[in-house]
């Protein structure tokens, strides 16, 4: 009793110190609580076994509050762009069509600016321009590494349309992965959404697809860290564009 006495008072002090920091720390996106009583939970067990144990389930349950850190950002204040929707490195940039359960039109090619998240990595997505939800789709699937090409067609994902001007749209892609197997969009069809809103979150690590017409003019680069709600990855002219 005096060991598990010692852990607890151990693991008090750090909780004061966590405290004192707790205004330098992001607010926890609200997908998150379940998992860190989970992992706390799992800490107290832990702990009764063993020491080690007991903190290496404080570390992990450290980890767990980390990755559903939900940070303030600040959108850029430009008209016509369209801002990265999850944080991470941007696999590929290409021109391809739409996977067939994406358009109505599957003969129309269109940018494709792939996203990659790490475990790492913010995982609040942001919807990337203003406008309006067309559709949603879920497509169950597979769970490959989320960094292969084949996964934004093959893996389980969640696609929502978006209307940014008359008749323009975008598809923003969640696609989850080889750990990350829960995907979750707090969107509902006909919602009015602004550049930079939450809209979902990926669980554990996973890609985010994004498709915009190809008129639009790309800002961003293969490999490059974006920043979710700020990092400006296109622009388009302030006129109608063909979707």
């Amino acid at each position: 009793m005096k060991k598990q006495k010692d852990f607890f008072d151990k693991f008090s002090e750090f909780l004061k110190d966590i405290d004192l920091l707790k205004n330098y720390i992001p607010p926890i996106h609200k997908a998150g609580y379940p998992f860190i009583i989970l992992f706390m939970i799992c800490t107290i067990i832990l702990s009764i076994i063993s020491d080690f144990f007991g903190w290496m389930g404080v570390f992990l349950t450290i980890w767990c509050v980390y990755f559903f850190r939900d940070p303030e950002r600040v959108v850029p204040i430009k008209e016509n762009i369209l801002v990265a929707p999850a944080d991470g490195r941007i696999l590929s940039i290409s021109t391809e069509l739409p996977p067939k359960n994406l358009s109505e039109d599957k003969e129309i090619k269109m940018k494709k600016i792939s996203i990659f998240m790490n475990v790492f990595n913010v995982h609040v997505n942001r919807i990337p321009s203003s406008g309006k939800v067309v559709w949603l789709k879920y497509i169950p699937g597979a769970f490959l590494n989320a960094s292969l090409d084949k996964a934004s067609e093959k893996n389980e994902r969640m696609i929502s349309k978006i209307e940014i001007k008359k008749d323009v749209f975008v598809y923003v892609v969640q696609i989850a992965g080889l750990v990350a197997r829960r995907i979750k969009c707090d969107l509902e069809e006909n919602q009015t959404v602004n550049i930079g809103d939450r809209f979902g979150i990926i669980r554990f690590g996973s890609r985010v697809d994004l498709y915009i017409p190809e008129s639009f003019k790309i800002n961003s680069l293969e490999n490059q860290i974006s920043v979710a709600g700020e990092t400006i990855l296109a622009e388009f002219e302030n006129k109608n564009v063909k979707k």
